[in-house]
């Protein structure tokens, strides 16, 4: 196929914050799957401190507002997502306690010890699952938690086109046992962990891009790059119909230990 050997980084990222920010979610997931990790999680009141890194439009950040009573701030580097993020906030009335504000999560904008919960769906990869736990653990307070989701081997071994696509576009992907291991080292009681089901990646994920493809398409017709852009996520579409035996996103929660 055209271009299966191009990553989704190697395309104009103007043209990549346009395809992604029509899309609820910028990457596998569900409501059902935010409130289930949600439930692993102890602890918050009106005077929590939330930050949802890499959080694109909002889509798990909503889920989260209406179902916790303290205050998130949703964190991503595309302002155009940001934008959707505080209007999708005000539609739905919460932005007295839900705020989204462009940055790099290399760069947060938070305090030491200043917030009870940082989320990440989809997004951690941006800087590295284990950079993300190490740097990103002194802005919680003790016994603050983290919830990501993250790329992970499902099995030992795997076909050798999946393991080389993963192996180009994320090196740190790991098995399931040594994520969990990651996150102890990184300082963090391991609460849990759970893979997210195939609907996560096709019903909310994959499927939706369809209708957003030939909207996309009509927008930049005769476009080469954004042509390209479709065919890669059509190419990564049928990759995971191929191989998802072998791969997929986990959800992985930790607590944060006291500070010795």
């Amino acid at each position: 196929m055209k271009n299966e050997n191009t990553l989704i980084h190697d395309h104009d990222i103007s043209l990549i914050c346009d395809y992604f920010s029509i899309l609820q979610r910028q990457g596998p997931g569900s409501p059902a799957m935010t409130l289930k990790a949600l439930s692993f999680i102890e602890n918050l009141d009106t005077q929590s401190r939330i930050a949802d890194i890499g959080c694109g439009t909002g889509g798990q950040t909503m889920v989260l507002a209406k179902h916790v009573t303290g205050h998130i701030t949703g964190l991503d580097l595309f302002p155009a997502f940001i934008d959707r993020f505080n209007k999708n906030a005000t539609r739905l009335g919460l932005n007295d306690r839900v705020k989204g504000i462009s940055g790099s999560m290399e760069n947060l904008p938070f305090e030491e010890e200043e917030l009870d919960l940082i989320w990440s769906e989809g997004a951690i990869y941006n800087i590295g699952y284990k950079r993300g736990l190490e740097e990103w653990r002194k802005f919680l307070k003790n016994g603050g938690y983290i919830a990501v989701t993250e790329a992970s081997w499902l099995t030992e071994e795997r076909p050798s086109e999946i393991h080389k696509f993963w192996m180009d576009a994320y090196p740190e992907i790991d098995t399931i046992p040594n994520k969990i291991a990651q996150m102890q080292k990184a300082g963090y009681i391991p609460i849990a962990s759970f893979i997210l089901p195939e609907e996560c990646w096709t019903d909310h994920f994959y499927i939706p891009q369809v209708k957003s493809q030939n909207i996309f398409l009509k927008k930049y017709a005769g476009n080469k790059k954004a042509e390209e852009l479709v065919t890669y996520q059509q190419h990564e579409a049928q990759l995971y119909d191929l191989y998802k035996a072998y791969y997929g996103y986990v959800f992985y929660i930790g607590k944060k230990l006291n500070n010795m």
